[in-house]
């Protein structure tokens, strides 16, 4: 009788890992991997479709649509540069924020179910047809000129403090950091629309925490804050480097994204597809560098426990 194939614990839980992935590697090869190449060969080649009745012809050109992105194009640098700026401040807001309301949703009170719904509900409001829906809204655009007209006239609800704290404050870092500070509260709308994902994983991390090590520590007559510092910041670290990830993607192309939507002008409008698809990919590949550095530097502080 032949023996019978013994599975180890780990070897399960992998054969698990690849089945539970297998459905996007089938689509990825079966949709995705072929259009990836040919866009990867339109970085190099110049796309011409009039001397071809169905389909299309490369002509091979080399470095001259990077060059062209990089050099000749006034915009595209200039927006990769502030989309990487304004992705260093939301993305700290995004974790801050989610983080707190993750940390109060893991509490108990009454209606704790319908509260947390409420703040998945922008994950749902931010979905392409909703965003089609309310961009194409007169209503809502009318409102949203007037909101404008009343913040470049710092009739917002923190312009007089801030012009008090930002050109009062003695140190220049100092005002950097109050005027840096103010931007992120007059964008808590955005952040909060942004959040949603985040503070399910939070959450879901939160949840995993063992009750009794609070137990013990209040015993042992730690505070609320030393809990946090001490306990959960430390266990849910691995979580933060999700969100940070999670973040910086969502965060660099959205659909309201100027460059995504460079992209799409040059390709779908302009047909350039050459340049476009030469834009897409060094946006890509900053993307890509962005993500390894900061995976590297919270990778070093993440405490990973059994």
């Amino acid at each position: 009788m032949a023996k019978r194939l013994r599975l180890t614990h780990r070897n399960k839980n992998a054969i698990s890992g690849y089945l539970f992935i297998s459905p996007f590697i089938i689509g990825f090869l079966a949709f995705l991997a072929y259009p990836l190449w040919q866009s990867f060969r339109m970085v190099f080649s110049y796309v011409n479709f009039r001397d071809q009745e169905w389909g299309y012809s490369l002509e091979w050109v080399g470095l001259e649509n990077l060059r062209r992105a990089l050099v000749v194009d006034p915009d595209f640098t200039r927006n990769v540069i502030e989309a990487l700026a304004q992705m260093a401040i939301m993305v700290p807001a995004i974790l801050v924020f989610s983080l707190f309301i993750a940390t109060l949703l893991n509490r108990q009170f009454p209606g704790r179910g319908f509260v947390r719904a409420v703040f998945f509900l922008p994950v749902i409001l931010a979905s392409g047809v909703l965003v089609n829906i309310a961009t194409n809204n007169s209503l809502l655009n009318m409102v949203a000129d007037q909101i404008q007209e009343q913040n470049a006239m710092r009739a917002n609800i923190t312009g007089v403090l801030e012009d008090l704290l930002v050109t009062t404050t003695g140190a220049a870092v100092v005002g950097d950091f109050m005027e840096i500070l103010f931007m992120m509260i007059n964008q808590i709308h955005d952040i909060a629309m942004a959040s949603g994902i985040q503070i399910l994983i939070f959450l879901a991390g939160l949840q995993t925490i063992n009750p009794s090590i609070y137990e013990a520590s209040s015993i042992e007559g730690a505070t609320g804050w030393e809990n946090f510092w001490k306990i959960t910041f430390p266990m849910i670290s691995p979580m933060i480097l999700v969100v940070v990830v999670y973040s910086v993607i969502d965060f660099l192309v959205r659909t309201d994204s100027v460059i995504m939507e460079e992209v799409q002008n040059e390709i779908m409008r302009q047909m350039n597809y050459g340049f476009g698809s030469a834009m897409a990919w060094f946006y890509f590949l900053v993307i890509a560098v962005v993500l390894g550095i900061i995976g590297f530097i919270i990778s070093r502080l993440v405490y990973y426990y059994d």
